[in-house]
């Protein structure tokens, strides 16, 4: 049976992409057979595994024209990824959700057909707590969450345990906090350790030992459409999602 993990964050910026990408491609290339969810309109996740926006069947059909989710997935380069792709047409989904039946639970539904056709599905949410978020969290067993070690990255936050408890309350009451990362992590800086160690004292031993530093390679790759182990598997942010990776594994 798949385990279903939604990134989430709803400040944009912190590497939820990112992280959704590499997690995705090192899992696939240890053997896992992990299915890739692009929920953002930005359709980031998508091409940054080098798939074209522009296809005919995307979430966006899988959520509000009842196609079935195996007809959405499509191969990607990376042996064992596959993704069920995003694009603009998803940015209208959150007002045709309003008026819809089980409006909460379209996604976990389709999924609930495929639950054991996968390893991990891992769904890039959007930038917001909408219905396409909520549709998520429903959806997913656990939550993988990036704080950014920046000033405001703990605003915010709150709003977001906020919803997971209201979502645990009448949606989905397994829902769990499968980890939270640090992104854009810069150990010189006591703002970095000051911001490291207060999500340290709020989430606890959720939170990953494995840290995202700023890495040019990594915001290269994605212009490249490849995710980090196909275009500088040597660098230091290959080395992190590694690590990351290793660490997820372990907890499992």
């Amino acid at each position: 049976m798949s385990k279903v993990i939604a990134v989430v964050n709803q400040k944009g910026g912190v590497g939820k992409t990112t992280t959704a990408v590499n997690v995705s491609t090192i899992l696939a290339k240890k053997g896992k057979k992990v299915l890739l969810i692009d929920a953002d309109p930005q359709g980031n996740a998508t091409s940054g595994v080098g798939l074209d926006k522009n296809t005919e069947k995307s979430i966006y059909d899988v959520i509000i024209n009842d196609v079935e989710i195996d007809e959405a997935i499509e191969k990607t380069q990376i042996k064992n990824l596959y993704v069920c792709p995003s694009n603009i047409n998803l940015a209208g989904a959150e007002v045709e959700l309003v008026s819809m039946l089980s409006r909460e639970q379209r996604l976990k539904e389709k999924l609930e057909k495929i639950e054991n056709d996968f390893h991990y599905v891992i769904i890039d949410c959007p930038p917001s707590l909408g219905l396409l978020t909520i549709n998520a969290f429903t959806a997913a067993n656990s939550l993988l969450i990036p704080i950014q070690c920046e000033y405001y990255a703990l605003e915010g936050v709150g709003q977001l345990i906020n919803t997971i408890q209201l979502v645990k309350k009448s949606l989905n009451k397994s829902l769990d906090i499968e980890g939270v990362l640090m992104t854009m992590y810069d150990y010189r800086t006591n703002l970095s350790n000051e911001v490291y160690s207060e999500v340290k004292n709020f989430f606890k031993d959720k939170v990953y030992k494995s840290t995202i530093t700023r890495n040019i390679r990594l915001a290269e790759a994605p212009s490249f459409g490849l995710p980090i182990m196909l275009y500088d598997e040597k660098c230091k942010g290959a080395d992190a999602y590694k690590a990351l990776t290793r660490e997820f594994l372990d907890r499992q």
